[in-house]
């Protein structure tokens, strides 16, 4: 059985704002579907890029997974089990920083390890991951006190010392320049193949999923239904100028999301 299932999934809101100035009673007129018919597995283990254009659900459908929303029809199924609300063991990590800005890095990181009680276990615990992610030195600074890159690296060793069985990204590298995205990037394939958990990134950037994914999904507008699922057969890192078959795998999905050349 696959770690996470999605069958039959369908998601849609009535844009209540178009029922009133319609006129009409009758909602379901103005149903607005998001989803459509999504099935998807993912396997123990492996880290799955989803790509899509804005608006297509691609964050939607992640915030499914974790349990902060329900579909409309349709499930998903965490180890055979109905996902009917956030859990301890799937991770999301958000869009923006969600570090607690009156706590220190070394404080954040502690929140997910409330559950020891051995001190001198908890203390070498934090600081494993802080390492792991490049901020020693750094464990008492605040957030505002770290650029946008280590704000995020900080939020990921949070997210991994809780030892989810699953991590969910959502564009995690959003608001990055140009370094620091290649450097997060890095850490967040590090870590994947230090904890080897099931990982899910939604990102609009292409580079990102070809360099990154052991698979790689490609949404569709809406409403969305998937429009290519391609398993990454390559070790890493990865090269994209030097891969012939990633290299033509990135023209397809550029032209597959509309647009006709790769820059």
């Amino acid at each position: 059985m696959s770690h996470i299932q999605i069958k039959n999934l369908k998601k849609s809101y009535v844009d209540k704002r178009r029922v009133a100035r319609s006129g009409k009673p009758d909602a379901a007129s103005q149903e607005i579907v998001v989803l459509d018919d999504i099935n998807l597995e993912f396997e123990e283990g492996e880290m799955v890029c989803i790509l899509g254009p804005s608006g297509c659900g691609k964050s939607t459908m992640l915030r499914m997974i974790a349990g902060f929303d329900q579909p409309t029809s349709g499930e998903v199924l965490i180890n055979g089990e109905p996902i009917d609300g956030p859990r301890a063991d799937n991770i999301f990590v958000f869009q923006h920083s969600g570090l607690l800005p009156w706590m220190t890095v070394w404080e954040n990181v502690e929140l997910g390890l409330r559950h020891l009680e051995d001190k001198e276990e908890k203390d070498k615990t934090i600081q494993e991951y802080i390492t792991m992610v490049e901020l020693t030195g750094f464990e008492h600074h605040y957030p505002h006190q770290l650029s946008g890159g280590m704000q995020r690296r900080a939020e990921l060793a949070r997210a991994i010392a809780v030892n989810p069985d699953t991590l969910i990204m959502d564009e995690p590298f959003s608001g990055l320049d140009f370094l620091t995205h290649m450097k997060v990037r890095e850490e967040v394939v590090n870590m994947h193949e230090y904890i080897k958990k099931t990982t899910l990134i939604v990102t609009h950037d292409i580079d990102d999923a070809l360099i990154m994914g052991d698979r790689v999904i490609v949404m569709s507008g809406r409403p969305s239904h998937v429009k290519l699922e391609k398993k990454l057969n390559f070790g890493r890192p990865r090269d994209l100028a030097r891969n012939h078959e990633l290299s033509e795998l990135r023209e397809e999905i550029f032209f597959m999301l509309g647009i006709s050349y790769a820059v």
